[in-house]
């Protein structure tokens, strides 16, 4: 426990080194709820957005490209067409939806946290157990959109078809708002529904279990005692961890 508060006073003490210094804005209030918590500290998050990117032709990395145009909310293709005339090289469309990555105390944390990341939309989630024993659970879903522009600075696609895109985009950023509202939602109502660890008496080794076992101990007896016949298979949660969390050391 120690350490893992020295890791976090650590983490929190870097400075931010997002190109804009800050967090994002449907992201901050994530990441305050969860650095409010002793038993969790976040390390990276991106709250969405749509980026034009004008590479070199090797791929999209930090160190070879341009970003032509970024913006957070809803875009409009004359903002797409104005940001092209700037492109020299191959260009790429790209929409990425909301991201967080947390370091947990134990791993009945990052559990308790996957489980609402995946009721959420965020199916793409996962847990990471590396060297060490630093446990980190992600928060990522799919519905990313990647489309080449150009080519050496030419224009491969017509603006009918950026039109599109364009909209398809915002669909996809519309959805990403509501996932984000629906995690916020179920993480609070999650940590306000899990007992906190220093409030529980010593009574030996059962007591001293992560909240996430003592929550999920008591949902599947009432769980038991309301139902008669066998769950569904999407009310199984722990089906889900086995599907995306994955163990690396």
């Amino acid at each position: 426990m120690a350490a893992f508060a020295r890791r976090k006073a650590q983490r929190l003490a870097r400075p931010d080194p997002s190109r804009k210094r800050a967090l994002d804005a449907r992201a901050a209030g994530l990441v305050r709820l969860l650095n409010a918590r002793e038993r969790f500290c976040t390390t990276s998050s991106c709250d969405g957005r749509v980026v034009l990117a004008d590479t070199d032709g090797t791929g999209i990395q930090k160190k070879n490209c341009t970003w032509l145009l970024v913006t957070h909310d809803p875009c409009v293709k004359g903002d797409v067409m104005t940001a092209l005339e700037k492109a020299t090289g191959d260009v790429v469309f790209k929409f990425e939806p909301f991201v967080l990555h947390v370091l947990c105390q134990e791993l009945q944390d990052a559990q308790m946290l996957h489980s609402v990341a995946v009721d959420s939309g965020f199916r793409n989630s996962g847990i990471t157990v590396g060297r060490g024993g630093k446990i980190t659970m992600a928060v990522r879903s799919t519905h990313c959109l990647e489309v080449p522009l150009s080519h050496k600075g030419r224009l491969m696609v017509s603006e009918e078809y950026i039109e599109f895109l364009v909209r398809v985009a915002n669909q996809k950023m519309e959805e990403n708002i509501r996932r984000i509202d629906r995690f916020h939602k179920g993480l609070e109502l999650a940590l306000e529904a899990a007992v906190p660890a220093d409030t529980l008496s010593p009574e030996g080794p059962e007591k001293s279990h992560s909240v996430y076992v003592h929550r999920r101990k008591r949902r599947t007896a009432q769980e038991q005692a309301n139902l008669s016949g066998e769950l569904k298979p999407q009310d199984d949660t722990e089906s889900s961890l086995d599907l995306f969390a994955e163990i690396m050391i």
